[in-house]
């Protein structure tokens, strides 16, 4: 359910403002923090017991054990599916990836001017339905919509991806699951069972979290009953900007950069000595170890010690390890702890993925959730309207342009 004069020298402190003035405006909230805005059945985040809960399932549980289509269709239906249920939904997935021509050749043009992966999704997002007959019409109750725009996603990703190498985009196949459709679409080989296995967890693991920038972008716009199209479009938006996106790419230079354990102590002291943060290491909301890093990091391990590079992992957790021992000397009180970012890039690194496809690869995944949230605010036929609070000039005096100086 939805929540329903100052000179520019003057400083407003939203601490010192009252929850309701004497005008019956509610108070202020720079960046809506701490505001709840919505309610959902999706996710729960507790930042102070370090827990996140997805669909009614501790985030430990469900990522390990779930496919991915098994955790869309949770979020989407708010139950798990039975078999048959499933084999319905993988089968409409999989005849959705496949891309429509004039797409591709949007994405070729894109690759001819090396947009950043990033943009180009954002790009190619807009015209992920450009084959449906009309975007803005829908279904009973939009899933169909839904299915379509989610099983491109990856289709797009990997496609621009090997375009921008010199490659050609490799057709989906339909025998395959979400995930290993994914690596096979980038790698043009069939992934094992370990590494298929390994990005799922990732998948399920950062489908949803709270009302972040980017779901809250996606609801407010669905608020407005448009279609989902612009809602997905608008969220990667959101997520493409640096402040909300993460760096998981640094969390992984920072491991390399380092080489040996040996070198770790001396590295990290300098970075902190320097003033410079340790990508990796602190999250807004988790005040204790962000639960995404240890399933991460049990995913990470396995991958790594079935055909990967063991001594790489050995090398993250002893750095991690370090450095969250000199972040407690060096800012006490603050128990800043891993966070997701960090075994996202060891763990998509032991996937064969660089540095620009972590973030589209995030999306891949979190898109389900964005649309989860759409099915969420267009049920409540609510338009999302927060009030702004004028701090302005007032009763200026107008000039004639010829007047100005």
């Amino acid at each position: 359910m939805i929540t329903a004069s100052q000179s520019p020298a003057q400083t407003i402190s939203a601490t010192a403002i009252p929850r309701v003035n004497a005008n019956g405006e509610h108070s202020y909230k720079p960046g809506l923090e701490g505001v709840i805005a919505a309610e959902t059945a999706l996710s729960h985040v507790d930042g102070q017991q370090g827990e996140l809960i997805i669909g009614g399932f501790p985030l430990e549980l469900l990522a390990t054990n779930a496919t991915f289509e098994e955790v869309v269709y949770l979020l989407w239906q708010g139950h798990l599916p039975r078999a048959a249920e499933l084999g319905t939904f993988q089968t409409e997935m999989a005849a959705k990836r496949t891309l429509p021509t004039a797409l591709i050749h949007l994405l070729e043009a894109a690759a001819a001017a090396q947009v950043p992966t990033m943009t180009a999704l954002r790009m190619a997002a807009g015209a992920v339905d450009l084959d449906s007959v009309d975007s803005d019409s829908t279904d009973s109750d939009g899933h169909s919509q839904a299915q379509l725009i989610l099983a491109r996603l990856p289709t797009i990703v990997a496609a621009y991806w090997r375009l921008r190498q010199g490659q050609a985009p490799i057709s989906p196949d339909p025998a395959l699951g979400h995930a290993a459709n994914y690596l096979y679409m980038l790698t043009g080989n069939v992934p094992s069972a370990a590494q298929v296995r390994g990005l799922e967890t990732y998948l399920n693991t950062v489908v949803d979290h709270g009302l972040n920038a980017s779901t809250f972008a996606a609801r407010v716009i669905i608020a407005t009953d448009t279609d989902l199209t612009s809602a997905v479009v608008g969220a990667l938006g959101a997520l493409k900007g640096p402040l909300h996106g993460g760096a998981p790419g640094p969390a992984l230079d920072m491991v390399f950069a380092i080489g040996q354990l040996a070198r770790a102590d001396a590295y990290l002291r300098a970075k902190l000595d320097a003033g410079e943060r340790l990508m990796g290491f602190g999250h807004r909301i988790y005040k204790v170890r962000d639960p995404r890093a240890e399933v991460l990091a049990q995913a990470a391990e396995i991958l790594f010690r079935t055909g990967g590079d063991p001594a790489l992992y050995d090398l993250a957790k002893g750095v991690e390890a370090k450095a969250v021992a000199l972040l407690a000397d060096y800012k006490p009180g603050r128990n800043l702890q891993t966070n997701v970012e960090f075994y996202t890039a060891l763990l998509l690194h032991g996937l064969g993925m660089e540095t620009d496809l972590f973030t589209p690869t995030f999306a891949i995944s979190r898109a389900a959730g964005w649309l989860a949230h759409c099915f969420e605010q267009q049920a409540t036929g609510r338009l999302i309207r927060p009030q702004s609070r004028y701090v302005g000039r007032r009763e200026r005096t107008w000039l004639p342009l010829a007047e100005r100086t």
